[in-house]
Protein backbone atom coordinates (compact mmCIF):
# COMPACT_ATOMS: atom_id res chain seq x y z
CA UNK A 1 0.00 0.00 0.00
CA UNK A 2 1.95 3.11 -1.10
CA UNK A 3 -0.14 6.29 0.15
CA UNK A 4 0.83 10.25 -1.02
CA UNK A 5 1.69 12.75 1.40
CA UNK A 6 -1.48 14.02 2.72
CA UNK A 7 -1.18 17.59 2.18
CA UNK A 8 -3.26 19.60 4.52
CA UNK A 9 -2.76 17.40 7.72
CA UNK A 10 1.08 17.84 7.05
CA UNK A 11 0.81 21.44 6.47
CA UNK A 12 -1.35 21.69 10.03
CA UNK A 13 1.74 19.07 11.57
CA UNK A 14 4.76 21.30 10.44
CA UNK A 15 3.00 25.24 10.67
CA UNK A 16 0.01 25.01 13.00
CA UNK A 17 2.55 25.28 16.29
CA UNK A 18 4.10 28.95 14.76
CA UNK A 19 0.00 30.29 15.12
CA UNK A 20 -0.40 33.08 16.95
CA UNK A 21 -3.98 33.90 14.81
CA UNK A 22 -5.04 30.55 13.95
CA UNK A 23 -7.69 31.06 10.91
CA UNK A 24 -7.66 28.08 9.83
CA UNK A 25 -8.89 25.13 12.22
CA UNK A 26 -11.94 23.69 11.33
CA UNK A 27 -13.04 22.62 15.08
CA UNK A 28 -15.16 24.83 17.63
CA UNK A 29 -13.93 26.32 20.75
CA UNK A 30 -12.27 23.80 22.69
CA UNK A 31 -13.92 22.69 25.84
CA UNK A 32 -11.73 22.38 28.88
CA UNK A 33 -12.52 19.03 30.69
CA UNK A 34 -13.86 20.95 33.42
CA UNK A 35 -16.00 22.74 31.62
CA UNK A 36 -17.23 19.07 29.75
CA UNK A 37 -17.50 18.03 33.38
CA UNK A 38 -19.81 21.11 34.62
CA UNK A 39 -22.36 19.42 32.02
CA UNK A 40 -22.40 16.19 33.78
CA UNK A 41 -20.37 15.10 36.94
CA UNK A 42 -18.44 11.55 36.45
CA UNK A 43 -17.20 9.52 39.31
CA UNK A 44 -13.85 9.12 37.67
CA UNK A 45 -13.28 6.26 40.37
CA UNK A 46 -15.42 3.55 39.69
CA UNK A 47 -14.40 3.40 36.27
CA UNK A 48 -12.13 0.43 35.78
CA UNK A 49 -9.79 0.88 33.05
CA UNK A 50 -9.80 -2.20 31.17
CA UNK A 51 -11.19 -2.04 27.25
CA UNK A 52 -14.66 -2.03 28.06
CA UNK A 53 -17.25 -2.65 25.63
CA UNK A 54 -15.21 -4.08 22.60
CA UNK A 55 -17.43 -1.61 19.74
CA UNK A 56 -18.69 0.94 21.93
CA UNK A 57 -20.38 1.55 25.28
CA UNK A 58 -24.24 0.98 24.85
CA UNK A 59 -25.08 4.28 26.53
CA UNK A 60 -22.88 6.26 24.34
CA UNK A 61 -24.26 3.96 21.28
CA UNK A 62 -27.73 5.28 22.27
CA UNK A 63 -26.56 8.97 22.46
CA UNK A 64 -24.86 8.44 19.11
CA UNK A 65 -28.36 6.71 17.97
CA UNK A 66 -30.11 9.53 19.08
CA UNK A 67 -28.66 11.66 16.14
CA UNK A 68 -30.40 9.70 13.70
CA UNK A 69 -34.15 9.06 12.68
CA UNK A 70 -33.37 5.47 11.97
CA UNK A 71 -31.60 2.27 13.02
CA UNK A 72 -31.00 0.30 16.15
CA UNK A 73 -27.34 0.19 18.46
CA UNK A 74 -26.36 -2.60 16.56
CA UNK A 75 -25.79 -0.25 13.25
CA UNK A 76 -22.73 1.74 15.17
CA UNK A 77 -19.52 0.70 16.14
CA UNK A 78 -16.58 3.38 17.36
CA UNK A 79 -13.47 4.56 16.20
CA UNK A 80 -10.75 6.72 16.84
CA UNK A 81 -11.74 9.90 15.47
CA UNK A 82 -13.80 10.01 11.99
CA UNK A 83 -10.76 9.83 10.23
CA UNK A 84 -10.47 6.20 11.14
CA UNK A 85 -14.05 5.65 10.69
CA UNK A 86 -13.81 6.46 7.01
CA UNK A 87 -10.38 4.60 6.76
CA UNK A 88 -12.14 1.23 8.31
CA UNK A 89 -15.34 1.65 5.85
CA UNK A 90 -12.74 1.71 2.81
CA UNK A 91 -10.62 -0.97 3.79
CA UNK A 92 -13.78 -2.89 4.68
CA UNK A 93 -15.73 -2.50 1.31
CA UNK A 94 -13.58 -1.35 -1.69
CA UNK A 95 -10.93 -3.94 -2.93
CA UNK A 96 -8.03 -3.63 -5.79
CA UNK A 97 -9.81 -2.98 -9.30
CA UNK A 98 -13.03 -1.08 -7.84
CA UNK A 99 -13.95 2.46 -8.70
CA UNK A 100 -14.88 4.87 -6.28
CA UNK A 101 -16.58 8.55 -6.75
CA UNK A 102 -15.57 11.66 -4.90
CA UNK A 103 -15.68 15.66 -5.65
CA UNK A 104 -12.41 17.98 -5.19
CA UNK A 105 -11.51 20.12 -3.72
CA UNK A 106 -12.14 18.13 -0.59
CA UNK A 107 -10.51 15.79 1.91
CA UNK A 108 -7.53 14.03 0.45
CA UNK A 109 -7.71 10.57 1.95
CA UNK A 110 -11.40 10.57 -0.24
CA UNK A 111 -9.40 10.22 -3.00
CA UNK A 112 -5.86 8.95 -2.57
CA UNK A 113 -6.80 6.46 -0.18
CA UNK A 114 -8.48 3.80 -2.54
CA UNK A 115 -5.81 4.69 -4.78
CA UNK A 116 -3.64 3.31 -2.33
CA UNK A 117 -6.02 0.07 -2.59
CA UNK A 118 -5.76 -0.15 -6.23
CA UNK A 119 -9.03 1.85 -6.75
CA UNK A 120 -9.50 4.05 -9.40
CA UNK A 121 -10.80 7.35 -8.56
CA UNK A 122 -13.18 10.15 -10.88
CA UNK A 123 -12.92 13.43 -8.93
CA UNK A 124 -15.68 15.54 -9.62
CA UNK A 125 -15.08 19.30 -9.47
CA UNK A 126 -17.65 21.26 -7.34
CA UNK A 127 -18.38 24.73 -8.90
CA UNK A 128 -17.41 27.91 -7.22
CA UNK A 129 -19.85 29.87 -9.71
CA UNK A 130 -22.78 28.02 -8.50
CA UNK A 131 -21.67 28.69 -4.75
CA UNK A 132 -19.28 25.17 -4.82
CA UNK A 133 -22.21 22.79 -5.98
CA UNK A 134 -22.52 20.06 -8.38
CA UNK A 135 -25.25 18.94 -10.71
CA UNK A 136 -26.64 15.12 -10.64
CA UNK A 137 -25.79 14.23 -13.98
CA UNK A 138 -21.73 14.71 -13.33
CA UNK A 139 -22.57 11.58 -10.90
CA UNK A 140 -24.67 9.94 -13.82
CA UNK A 141 -21.40 10.62 -16.42
CA UNK A 142 -19.41 9.13 -14.14
CA UNK A 143 -20.68 5.85 -13.12
CA UNK A 144 -18.85 2.96 -14.77
CA UNK A 145 -19.80 -0.65 -14.57
CA UNK A 146 -17.55 -1.17 -11.62
CA UNK A 147 -18.31 2.02 -9.51
CA UNK A 148 -18.57 0.30 -6.07
CA UNK A 149 -18.60 3.49 -3.82
CA UNK A 150 -19.33 6.98 -3.48
CA UNK A 151 -17.75 9.39 -1.00
CA UNK A 152 -18.82 12.66 0.33
CA UNK A 153 -18.25 15.29 3.22
CA UNK A 154 -21.78 16.71 3.82
CA UNK A 155 -20.91 19.64 4.36
CA UNK A 156 -17.56 19.99 2.55
CA UNK A 157 -14.09 20.34 3.80
CA UNK A 158 -13.04 22.99 2.34
CA UNK A 159 -15.77 24.86 0.69
CA UNK A 160 -18.52 24.24 3.47
CA UNK A 161 -21.09 22.62 0.48
CA UNK A 162 -23.83 21.27 1.67
CA UNK A 163 -25.70 18.41 -0.24
CA UNK A 164 -29.64 18.46 0.86
CA UNK A 165 -32.09 16.50 0.60
CA UNK A 166 -33.23 17.19 -2.84
CA UNK A 167 -30.11 16.35 -3.86
CA UNK A 168 -28.99 13.43 -1.75
CA UNK A 169 -32.55 11.39 -2.56
CA UNK A 170 -31.73 11.88 -6.24
CA UNK A 171 -27.98 10.45 -5.36
CA UNK A 172 -29.08 7.66 -3.53
CA UNK A 173 -31.96 6.54 -6.26
CA UNK A 174 -28.82 6.74 -8.93
CA UNK A 175 -26.90 4.62 -6.64
CA UNK A 176 -29.82 2.29 -5.36
CA UNK A 177 -29.91 0.74 -8.98
CA UNK A 178 -26.64 -0.69 -9.14
CA UNK A 179 -25.71 -1.04 -5.96
CA UNK A 180 -23.10 1.18 -5.35
CA UNK A 181 -22.39 2.29 -1.49
CA UNK A 182 -22.59 5.84 -0.47
CA UNK A 183 -19.81 7.37 2.59
CA UNK A 184 -20.82 10.40 3.98
CA UNK A 185 -18.53 11.53 5.88
CA UNK A 186 -21.09 13.86 8.36
CA UNK A 187 -18.74 15.31 10.83
CA UNK A 188 -19.96 19.18 10.01
CA UNK A 189 -23.45 18.07 10.01
CA UNK A 190 -25.21 19.71 13.54
CA UNK A 191 -27.03 22.22 13.71
CA UNK A 192 -28.29 22.85 9.23
CA UNK A 193 -31.80 22.80 8.58
CA UNK A 194 -34.07 20.55 8.64
CA UNK A 195 -33.81 19.32 4.73
CA UNK A 196 -30.47 17.84 5.41
CA UNK A 197 -30.58 14.14 6.31
CA UNK A 198 -28.11 11.50 7.08
CA UNK A 199 -26.97 9.68 4.15
CA UNK A 200 -27.64 6.05 6.57
CA UNK A 201 -31.20 7.70 7.39
CA UNK A 202 -31.94 7.59 3.73
CA UNK A 203 -30.41 4.67 1.85
CA UNK A 204 -29.60 0.98 2.78
CA UNK A 205 -26.27 1.36 1.84
CA UNK A 206 -25.57 4.73 3.13
CA UNK A 207 -22.67 4.57 5.41
CA UNK A 208 -22.22 7.76 7.92
CA UNK A 209 -19.46 8.57 9.45
CA UNK A 210 -19.05 11.53 12.02
CA UNK A 211 -16.81 12.52 15.68
CA UNK A 212 -16.73 14.77 18.71
CA UNK A 213 -14.18 16.65 17.20
CA UNK A 214 -15.79 19.67 15.03
CA UNK A 215 -19.27 21.05 16.49
CA UNK A 216 -18.59 19.52 19.88
CA UNK A 217 -15.05 20.99 20.50
CA UNK A 218 -13.71 17.46 21.72
CA UNK A 219 -11.06 16.45 19.41
CA UNK A 220 -9.05 15.67 22.29
CA UNK A 221 -11.46 12.74 22.77
CA UNK A 222 -10.47 11.51 19.76
CA UNK A 223 -14.09 9.48 19.19
CA UNK A 224 -15.90 8.91 16.27
CA UNK A 225 -18.37 6.24 15.04
CA UNK A 226 -19.84 4.49 11.83
CA UNK A 227 -23.37 4.10 11.29
CA UNK A 228 -24.11 1.70 8.53
CA UNK A 229 -27.12 -1.36 8.30
CA UNK A 230 -26.12 -4.37 10.36
CA UNK A 231 -24.29 -6.46 7.45
CA UNK A 232 -22.12 -3.78 7.07
CA UNK A 233 -21.19 -2.91 10.90
CA UNK A 234 -20.76 -6.66 10.74
CA UNK A 235 -17.89 -6.99 8.41
CA UNK A 236 -16.35 -3.01 9.75
CA UNK A 237 -16.32 -4.80 12.95
CA UNK A 238 -14.04 -8.27 11.61
CA UNK A 239 -11.31 -5.54 10.30
CA UNK A 240 -11.76 -2.84 13.21
CA UNK A 241 -10.51 -5.84 15.75
CA UNK A 242 -7.03 -5.33 13.82
CA UNK A 243 -6.85 -1.48 14.46
CA UNK A 244 -8.08 -0.51 17.66
CA UNK A 245 -9.88 -3.13 19.81
CA UNK A 246 -12.13 -0.43 21.76
CA UNK A 247 -12.19 3.26 22.46
CA UNK A 248 -12.18 2.58 25.97
CA UNK A 249 -14.53 2.93 29.30
CA UNK A 250 -13.08 6.43 30.09
CA UNK A 251 -13.78 8.12 26.29
CA UNK A 252 -16.91 6.30 26.18
CA UNK A 253 -18.26 7.81 29.31
CA UNK A 254 -17.01 11.42 28.65
CA UNK A 255 -18.18 11.07 24.94
CA UNK A 256 -21.91 9.77 26.34
CA UNK A 257 -21.98 13.01 28.69
CA UNK A 258 -21.18 15.33 25.45
CA UNK A 259 -23.92 13.73 23.15
CA UNK A 260 -26.58 13.78 26.19
CA UNK A 261 -25.87 17.64 26.53
CA UNK A 262 -25.56 17.94 22.71
CA UNK A 263 -27.74 20.74 22.48
CA UNK A 264 -26.19 23.03 24.33
CA UNK A 265 -22.46 22.40 22.86
CA UNK A 266 -24.45 22.66 19.12
CA UNK A 267 -26.07 25.80 20.18
CA UNK A 268 -22.90 26.93 21.60
CA UNK A 269 -20.88 26.66 18.24
CA UNK A 270 -24.01 28.06 15.96
CA UNK A 271 -23.89 31.32 18.08
CA UNK A 272 -20.12 31.33 17.56
CA UNK A 273 -20.48 30.54 13.38
CA UNK A 274 -23.31 32.72 13.07
CA UNK A 275 -21.36 36.11 14.64
CA UNK A 276 -18.47 35.14 13.16
CA UNK A 277 -20.48 35.15 9.65
CA UNK A 278 -21.54 38.56 10.24
CA UNK A 279 -18.18 39.65 10.97
CA UNK A 280 -16.41 37.77 8.07
CA UNK A 281 -19.05 39.29 5.73
CA UNK A 282 -18.56 42.47 6.81
CA UNK A 283 -14.96 42.39 6.46
CA UNK A 284 -15.25 41.43 3.40
CA UNK A 285 -16.98 44.32 2.02
CA UNK A 286 -13.92 46.49 3.02
CA UNK A 287 -11.74 44.22 1.55
CA UNK A 288 -12.52 43.71 -2.15
CA UNK A 289 -9.43 41.40 -2.57
CA UNK A 290 -11.46 38.54 -1.22
CA UNK A 291 -14.40 37.07 -2.09
CA UNK A 292 -16.22 33.83 -0.12
CA UNK A 293 -19.24 31.89 -1.03
CA UNK A 294 -20.63 31.46 2.69
CA UNK A 295 -21.44 28.34 3.93
CA UNK A 296 -24.78 27.74 4.90
CA UNK A 297 -23.91 24.88 7.30
CA UNK A 298 -20.65 23.91 8.98
CA UNK A 299 -17.45 25.10 10.32
CA UNK A 300 -15.56 25.61 7.30
CA UNK A 301 -15.49 28.29 4.25
CA UNK A 302 -12.67 28.52 0.92
CA UNK A 303 -11.93 32.15 1.08
CA UNK A 304 -10.88 33.35 -1.82
CA UNK A 305 -8.49 35.94 -3.40
CA UNK A 306 -7.43 37.53 -5.99
CA UNK A 307 -3.43 38.66 -5.44
CA UNK A 308 -0.88 37.40 -7.99
CA UNK A 309 1.04 35.02 -4.89
CA UNK A 310 0.62 31.22 -4.52
CA UNK A 311 -1.41 29.94 -2.12
CA UNK A 312 1.77 28.36 -0.31
CA UNK A 313 3.99 31.60 -1.09
CA UNK A 314 1.06 33.87 1.18
CA UNK A 315 0.42 31.51 3.96
CA UNK A 316 4.12 30.94 4.32
CA UNK A 317 4.93 34.56 4.05
CA UNK A 318 2.04 35.63 6.23
CA UNK A 319 2.28 33.02 9.32
CA UNK A 320 6.58 34.27 9.51
CA UNK A 321 5.55 38.00 8.68
CA UNK A 322 2.56 38.41 10.92
CA UNK A 323 1.47 34.76 12.95
CA UNK A 324 -1.62 34.37 11.33
CA UNK A 325 -2.29 30.92 9.80
CA UNK A 326 -4.49 29.26 6.89
CA UNK A 327 -4.19 26.17 4.88
CA UNK A 328 -3.37 26.84 1.56
CA UNK A 329 -5.67 26.01 -1.60
CA UNK A 330 -3.14 23.88 -3.43
CA UNK A 331 -3.96 21.87 -0.44
CA UNK A 332 -7.13 20.78 -1.84
CA UNK A 333 -5.57 21.33 -5.42
CA UNK A 334 -7.07 24.65 -5.71
CA UNK A 335 -5.00 27.72 -5.98
CA UNK A 336 -5.73 31.51 -4.88
CA UNK A 337 -7.91 30.13 -2.18
CA UNK A 338 -7.08 29.65 1.49
CA UNK A 339 -9.40 27.43 4.30
CA UNK A 340 -11.05 29.40 6.87
CA UNK A 341 -12.52 28.34 10.15
CA UNK A 342 -15.46 29.60 11.25
CA UNK A 343 -15.94 28.12 14.78
CA UNK A 344 -13.21 29.70 16.74
CA UNK A 345 -13.17 32.63 19.36
CA UNK A 346 -14.86 35.70 17.41
CA UNK A 347 -12.14 38.19 18.91
CA UNK A 348 -9.41 35.85 17.53
CA UNK A 349 -10.82 36.06 14.25
CA UNK A 350 -11.16 39.98 14.08
CA UNK A 351 -7.92 40.13 15.41
CA UNK A 352 -6.29 38.03 12.47
CA UNK A 353 -8.65 39.37 9.59
CA UNK A 354 -7.31 42.84 10.93
CA UNK A 355 -3.98 41.86 10.84
CA UNK A 356 -4.28 40.16 6.62
CA UNK A 357 -5.79 43.35 5.87
CA UNK A 358 -2.96 45.70 6.57
CA UNK A 359 -0.43 42.87 5.53
CA UNK A 360 -2.36 42.67 2.48
CA UNK A 361 -2.72 46.59 1.68
CA UNK A 362 0.96 47.14 2.32
CA UNK A 363 2.38 43.95 0.44
CA UNK A 364 0.05 44.34 -2.87
CA UNK A 365 -1.11 48.04 -2.96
Amino acid sequence: MILNDFKVEQWMNDHEKDAVYNLTDTCAVNLTLDQLLELETLDFSEIVMDYGDITGDTELKKEILSLYTSGTIDQITTTHGCIQANELVMATLLEKGDHVITCIPGYQQFSDYPRSIGCTVSELMLNEEKGWMIDIQDFVNAIQDNTKMIILNNPNNPTGTLMKDEFLLKLVHLAKDKGIYILCDEVYRGYETNDVSSISDLYELGISTSSLSKLYGLAALRLGWIKANKEIINQINVRRDYALISTGPLLDKLGAIALKHKEILLKRSYETVQKNKQIITSWLKENPKFSLVMPESGTVSFLKYSMPISSVELCERLLKETGVFFVPGKCFGIENHLRLGLAKQSDLLIQGLNILSNWTNESFF
